[in-house]
């Protein structure tokens, strides 16, 4: 068995920046059709879109927001209008903000659950007239729905959502041969060089680095690695599994 992915067909949502950049540009790589979605037009679609081009494949980027149900109806058409069969289904899409609980607005909490957790349960269901036997659904979670964080109660309570989810979904489907499995990043350095100034740079790194066994921020390639494993016949019997990313938090 190998990690190539030739003739496979994968949706990845969210897939411009980021995680999910990584992990289309690895899936295609890998030999797979990828389908990603994204939510507004500018330079990391556009540049996405130039950088499978060069790759080569049918691939297809489509604007829709996962966090509404108008969006997984279109991105899910667009999917059965391509492909016969979903081979790889990649959750990434998601949101975050850090707001103290006691002043959590119920439209943040909405807003969070409905794209970090509501989005994945539809976009599974419409995705199942096009999965089945070794079909690979991977949902990325985080580090932080086992640990818990600060100001997040909203965000690390939409990814802990997604394993139990996960658990139940891998009990129901795998009769039909489709697994589901979890990746939970750590602390992944996603930002570009100019985002953040030296000052707030250095105080991102003192909070987060002493945390880190390996000493150093995780990479979206390195959470693409994980996925593309998942994704592969390489983990035939890996199934409701919470797979750590997290360099030893």
């Amino acid at each position: 068995m190998e990690l190539r992915l030739v003739g496979k067909n994968a949706l990845v949502t969210g897939g411009s920046r980021g995680i999910g950049r990584a992990i289309v540009l690895a899936l295609a790589k890998a030999g797979a059709t990828v389908v990603t979605c994204y939510r507004q037009e500018g330079e990391a679609a556009a540049s996405l879109a130039r950088e499978l081009k060069e790759i080569g494949g049918e691939h297809a980027l489509i604007r829709a927001d996962v966090g509404t149900a108008e969006g997984v109806e279109l991105l899910l058409r667009e999917c059965g209008n391509r492909f016969e069969t979903l081979d790889v289904l990649v959750n990434n899409a998601g949101v975050i903000s850090q707001v103290p609980f006691a002043q959590l607005p119920f439209e943040e909490w909405e807003r969070v659950v409905a794209t970090n957790l509501t989005g994945p349960f539809m976009v599974i269901s419409k995705a199942l007239p096009l999965l089945g036997e070794g079909s690979s659904v991977i949902t990325i979670g985080s580090r932080g729905a086992m640990a818990g964080i600060p100001l997040r109660g909203h965000y690390t309570a939409s990814k802990a959502g997604l394993v139990g989810l996960t658990r139940s979904l891998c009990k129901e489907f795998g009769g039909r041969g489709i697994r589901f499995n979890v990746i939970a990043p750590g602390v992944i350095d996603t930002s570009e060089p100019d985002e953040l100034t030296d000052e707030q740079r250095a105080q991102y790194n003192e909070r987060y680095l002493r945390m880190m066994a390996l000493g150093r921020f995780g990479r979206p390639d390195e959470i693409a690695g994980a996925a593309l494993f998942l994704a592969s016949e390489l983990s035939s019997y890996v199934n409701g599994e919470t797979l750590h990313v997290d360099g030893g938090v």
